[in-house]
């Protein structure tokens, strides 16, 4: 029989390499694996229904109020793993580059580049800290190829994590630390309840290896 995994998530390289590194320790002569990028409500709906064993998201001290109570209704529960801090990714060649730290202020003159959520649901469900900020230039986006290029072609701007393996995307962006009392926690979301094994505790080892490592806070 066909091994079979599935892990939906929010739009964060280092869940790829866990992910990756799952499908390697697998191994096998048959399987069926699946990753999903999608939007916050998306990642909830999969493990809700089933359709993915883990979801990979993070909540902030602004949103997990909202984000916490939409779960419990799900029948699924969160489990932080690391905690960060917010940093600003941006262009090598931003005027910015050079700062030793950020203030959202700083930013106010730059586009800001965020990942798509579903019509309706509020700031809570954003992937990006502080989202809530009022910003006069927005540009929507639903994947992290178009996110890049659209900050590096327009000198904008993203929120991001401290986890520095693959927010960078090579020498295209880098990453500068945002002054905020925000801080993140990042983690895995599954069924209220259900034992984390097999497959599942291979990818959550791996995921928790790869946030320990690359962290800055």
């Amino acid at each position: 029989m066909a091994k079979k995994f599935t892990v939906s998530g929010q739009h964060y390289l280092f869940s790829v390499q866990a992910f990756a590194h799952t499908v390697l320790a697998g191994g096998g002569v048959e399987y069926s694996y699946a990753f999903r990028n999608g939007t916050t409500r998306s990642v909830i709906e999969d493990v809700y229904s089933g359709r993915s064993h883990l979801g990979v998201i993070f909540e902030t001290t602004e949103n997990a109020d909202e984000l916490n109570h939409t779960l419990e209704e799900s029948g699924l529960e969160f489990t932080p793993i690391i905690s960060s801090k917010p940093y600003v990714a941006l262009p090598a060649s931003h005027p910015l580059s050079n700062a030793a730290s950020l203030r959202i202020e700083d930013l106010e003159d730059y586009p800001y580049v965020y990942f798509e959520q579903e019509k309706g649901d509020s700031y809570a469900f954003y992937e990006e800290a502080l989202a809530n900020v009022p910003r006069t230039k927005r540009i929507a986006t639903t994947d992290r190829a178009s996110l890049t290029e659209l900050i590096c072609a327009v000198n904008g701007y993203t929120i991001t994590s401290g986890i520095l393996v693959g927010i960078t995307d090579g020498s295209l962006l880098q990453t500068l630390p945002l002054e905020t009392d925000v801080t993140l926690k990042l983690g895995y979301i599954a069924r209220r309840g259900e034992q984390i094994e097999g497959l599942s505790k291979v990818f959550v080892d791996s995921l928790t290896k790869n946030l320990s490592r690359y962290v800055q806070f």
